[in-house]
């Protein structure tokens, strides 16, 4: 099989990493190879986190050329523009439509971009989720990754993969059937 190449892209905070771990979990158990990497830009105060997440028979590299992404989820909309390179021109791109402010935007030395939805239309295939609400609708903000992973799994044809298992060995007991919940709910939004 042909490596395939996923960016997950957000803000600290949000359940990046957590999202790539439980995709390349998955992975791992249906037999790819799978190599992840992430970066942690400032993640605790806010800042950009991406994890790159490549999977298929061979797989030299964890690091994902600019321009080769199978697909790309942005977990916030400036992350999504801001991933917008890593994408190949077949690629797809899901952003959550959701807005959180730098600290530079805070305190006023930024701006936030407007129209950011608008300007990656034109350039890619692009879904806008809102996860961030779906998570609220299921009772728990912070599943909105869940949602998003589910987005991937969708899109990536990976539904064979047992993933309730996958969840069940890595989220707390408690959490572990509202992950499953926001997960299905990202399946079935796609």
């Amino acid at each position: 099989m042909e490596t395939k190449n996923i960016v997950l892209m957000g803000v600290g905070g949000q359940g990046t990493i957590l999202a790539a771990k439980l995709l390349t979990s998955g992975l791992m158990e249906a037999g790819y190879d799978v190599k992840m990497s992430e970066i942690h830009g400032m993640s605790q105060r806010g800042g950009s986190v991406s994890s790159l997440v490549r999977y298929g028979d061979d797989v030299q590299s964890p690091v994902i050329e600019i321009g080769s992404a199978d697909i790309v989820v942005a977990f916030e909309k400036m992350e999504g523009l801001r991933a917008l390179e890593y994408l190949k021109p077949s690629g797809k791109m899901i952003v959550n439509d959701t807005e959180i402010f730098p600290l530079s935007v805070i305190i006023g030395a930024a701006t936030y971009p407007e129209n950011i939805l608008e300007e990656i239309e034109s350039k890619v295939d692009l879904r806008v989720m809102a996860a961030t609400k779906m998570a609220e609708e299921l009772g728990n903000p912070k599943v909105m990754n869940l949602i998003l992973l589910g987005s991937i799994i969708k899109s990536m044809a990976l539904t064979d993969i047992d993933w309730e298992a996958i969840i069940a060995q890595n989220v707390k007991a408690e959490f572990c059937q509202i992950n499953i919940k926001a997960l299905h709910a990202g399946i079935d939004a796609v």
